[in-house]
């Protein structure tokens, strides 16, 4: 059976040792999932069962959590992305807050620190879809307040790069 990826984490997973052949593996499949071991071991200089072999193991460690389509927003209805900083009472990683994956709009949640408890990244249709967004997150239990930001135009936007150091 698949592990399910696609809920909220109550507390992120340690490191995974990678060595540069992992990386350059990660690096590749997080730009084209789609392409095939055999592929991927000529660029690497392994086989495709020697590939395949580091993809089971990078997947059953976590590394990798899933392969997914990357949509775009406005394509599919949602142009409007903002970002929600959730103020709560106490801890607000806990109760209500770890069920915000039943929510579509709501694509990440990130317990912070800084001056807010909660911060979420949403896409919604418009400015009114995000209102009822802010409703449904102010009946939860313990929400104080909310501050949001709204993106205008968006120059960057990616997972994890699994390769270290800086682009020389």
């Amino acid at each position: 059976m698949e592990k399910e990826t696609n809920r909220v984490r109550p507390f992120a997973g340690r490191g995974a040792a990678l060595d540069e052949k992992d990386r350059t593996l990660l690096g590749l499949l997080s730009e084209d999932a789609t392409l095939s071991y055999a592929e991927l071991g000529n660029r690497i200089a392994l086989s495709a069962p020697a590939v395949h072999e580091r993809v089971k193991r990078l997947k059953r460690d976590g590394v990798i959590q899933g392969t997914i389509a990357k949509l775009d927003g406005a394509s599919i209805g949602r142009p409007l992305l903002a970002f929600v900083h959730v103020d709560t009472l106490g801890w607000g990683a806990k109760g209500p807050f770890l069920e915000m994956d039943a929510l579509p709009d709501v694509e990440e949640v990130h317990s912070v620190a800084g001056d807010t408890c909660l911060l979420l990244k949403v896409r919604c249709a418009d400015a009114q879809a995000l209102e009822k967004l802010l409703a449904k997150i102010y009946a939860m239990e313990g929400v104080q307040r909310t501050r949001s930001l709204i993106a205008l135009s968006t120059y960057l936007e990616r997972g994890p790069q699994a390769r270290i150091g800086s682009a020389d």
